[in-house]
């Protein structure tokens, strides 16, 4: 039995993916770009449940048709910069995970989450500075693809893909 952290993320549309991948190279520091850009929905999910998880995960990628999501904002995490994510649908639907998993999930992941794509952190903080000041400068609100659910193991740094299921169904997330 696994016993690694299992991280779930939303999945965005090809297009939104290389574009946050690219400002993800560009800005984060090398040394610790060891993932893809993408967007937590839990952090820290009990390894030693995966089969679970992952029965949950798929019903729900069944279940709900991708969400309406926006890019709404650039804002400063810290040391670092990402882009907030407007959903009530994700989280909608991340909200019935954590009910399913009422019991099991971690402090961080028991609180309703700010969804963003990060693409710069650890840098000091005139370097954040700097960024989040040019990327504010030219950043216009607009529709974000979320295409699907995926989890992840953690292994200390990178993470190995468990599994990633499209969003289907006809329902959508209020």
């Amino acid at each position: 039995m696994r016993r690694e952290p299992i991280i779930m993320t939303a999945t965005m549309g090809a297009a939104d993916q290389a574009w946050a991948d690219a400002l993800r190279r560009a800005h984060y520091p090398a040394d610790r770009n060891v993932v893809e850009a993408h967007v937590t929905l839990f952090h820290q999910l009990p390894g030693h449940c995966e089969s679970e998880i992952v029965e949950r995960t798929r019903a729900l990628a069944r279940e709900f048709a991708c969400p309406d999501a926006r890019l709404s904002e650039v804002m400063r995490m810290g040391n670092g910069v990402a882009f907030r994510i407007h959903s009530p649908g994700l989280l909608t639907i991340r909200a019935m995970m954590a009910e399913d998993l009422h019991g099991l999930l971690t402090a961080q992941d028991q609180g309703t989450p700010r969804l963003h794509i990060t693409v710069q952190n650890k840098v000091e903080a005139a370097t954040a500075r700097a960024l989040h000041a040019a990327l504010s400068a030219t950043f216009m609100p607009r529709p974000l693809a979320i295409t699907g659910l995926a989890l992840h193991r953690y292994l200390g740094g990178p993470w190995e893909q468990i599994g990633s299921w499209p969003f289907r169904g006809k329902a959508a997330a209020r």
